[in-house]
């Protein structure tokens, strides 16, 4: 990274953006119009670099920092030998070269960026961040299949750099070392496959005792494959899952031995167990998860025998946390979009004996109307965690009926949990500018290290008189 390739000067780079790369803005002095942005990947803020432009627009420029005149403190070299910016390098971490407690800084900043930006609020506090691990976190991932024929091999991994192809990796740094040291043998694995054509993907997904694989196979398997499998699976201890078409179509190679062996997470603080199809979802962190969980009940706040929401409830991560903090008399109400979802989640609540404090309800969550809101009655406490689309409905039902003065009682306290900082920031200038919140807290969760992926959680309050 020292030879320049390109005569457009050296760049100052100022921040990251969402997606990982420098940013930094040419200058009239260049020849270009003042101010036009420039992306630039693997440059960190604060240093001063020169730039190979892949991609121009009017107001924009992409390329791939190639001279550093200037390094930044936090630079560091990546752990991985699979990350980097030349061609056939693992796209699955973008931030590898940036110390890991400065991207934890670096998503701060973003998630109170995007904050004020798009919906002019300020949190009171902001939380100190939730992290742990920076190395071997990952216990969910999808990676993918290519026979490569030309070559005689199989590659298993996630896909190269702004490429469709998959990366050639024998080993990776985010995955736990157990599984990291199988990369080498799926692959002779499936080469061995007569079905090695028809094989896209393998989806990692770990419990606290089972490490699950689930294998897509585009075509029935034949015996000899099936025999090859079982005796992947004996020799390192994992247990196959076949999916044959969509994620419903999953099931264990060997039912008895998933029934003796379940997928399964404990929330330990509550007492909890939560079993899981490899498929559902479930955080990639599971340490993270647990603080996470923790740290949103004790910002949420539940009094003994109060009544709370856990919109978009899933297996139930939330509600059954929340069903053993109401204690007596207390109730839950669970929510999510899918039936077939609530009925696990019911099965797993009934699993820890929770069965009278969580009761669950499946509707359009993205459909939600000022009427729903109004039938559902009041709780106290509203807990909310909505995929990326975040929860647009929710929020516009809530401001629409303390705009109207409806005769209903919004919660006291939200507390949100995020994957997408724009559509937390949405939803947050309608609980704040609408619906008379404020913002109290909001802080960074690093469910990803090394990705430019950020989680958070924001709490919002309401004044009784308000």
């Amino acid at each position: 990274m020292t030879n320049a390739t390109d005569d457009s000067g050296w760049l100052d780079v100022e921040s990251l953006d969402l997606e990982g790369q420098g940013v930094a803005h040419r200058g009239s002095d260049a020849g270009d119009a003042a101010g036009k942005v420039v992306f630039i990947e693997g440059a960190l803020p604060g240093e001063r670099v020169r730039v190979a432009v892949d991609r121009r627009k009017n107001q924009w420029e992409r390329g791939q920092v190639v001279a550093i005149a200037r390094e930044s403190s936090q630079r560091v070299r990546p752990a991985c030998p699979h990350f980097g910016l030349q061609r056939g390098a693992c796209g699955g971490c973008k931030m590898q070269h940036l110390q890991p407690m400065a991207q934890v800084a670096v998503k701060q900043r973003a998630l109170e960026d995007q904050l004020w930006h798009l919906a002019k609020v300020r949190p009171d506090e902001v939380l100190r961040p939730i992290e742990g691990p920076a190395w071997a976190y990952r216990q969910r991932a999808r990676l993918s299949v290519r026979h490569v024929a030309a070559k005689g091999e199989v590659l298993v991994g996630f896909h190269e750099r702004h490429s469709r192809y998959v990366a050639d990796m024998t080993s990776c740094a985010v995955l736990p070392p157990a599984v990291s040291a199988l990369l080498p043998a799926l692959r002779r694995l499936v080469g061995a496959l007569a079905a090695r054509d028809r094989v896209p993907q393998i989806e990692l997904a770990m419990g606290d005792e089972v490490i699950a694989l689930v294998l897509r196979h585009l075509e029935p398997l034949a015996d000899a494959d099936l025999a090859r499998l079982r005796a992947f699976g004996d020799a390192h201890g994992v247990q196959w899952w076949l999916q044959p078409k969509g994620p419903e179509s999953v099931q264990p190679l060997d039912p008895d031995a998933a029934a003796r062996a379940p997928l399964a997470y404990a929330l330990p603080e509550f007492g909890v167990t939560m079993p899981f199809r490899p498929t559902d979802f479930t955080q990639v962190n599971p340490q993270i998860n647990r603080v996470l969980v923790a740290r949103a009940l004790r910002r949420l706040d539940v009094q003994r025998g109060a009544r709370v929401i856990d919109w978009f409830c899933g297996l139930g991560n939330f509600t059954l946390p929340l069903a053993r903090a109401v204690g007596e008399g207390g109730r839950v109400l669970g929510i999510e979009g899918s039936a077939a979802l609530v009925e696990r989640a019911r099965a797993n609540a009934a699993l820890n004996g929770l069965a009278q404090r969580a009761s669950f309800d499946a509707r359009d969550l993205f459909a939600l109307s000022a009427d729903d809101l109004r039938a559902l009655g009041a709780a106290d406490r509203w807990l909310v965690d909505p995929p990326r689309e975040g929860a647009f409905a929710l929020a516009k039902a809530a401001a629409e009926l303390v705009q109207a003065g409806a005769d209903w009682t919004p919660p006291r306290r939200i507390v949100y949990v995020s994957c997408n900082p724009a559509t937390l920031a949405r939803d947050a200038g309608l609980l704040v500018h609408q619906a008379g919140y404020r913002c109290s807290a909001a802080g960074v969760v690093n469910m990803f290290p090394h990705t430019a992926h950020v989680e958070g959680l924001a709490v919002f309050d309401r004044d009784t008189t308000a």
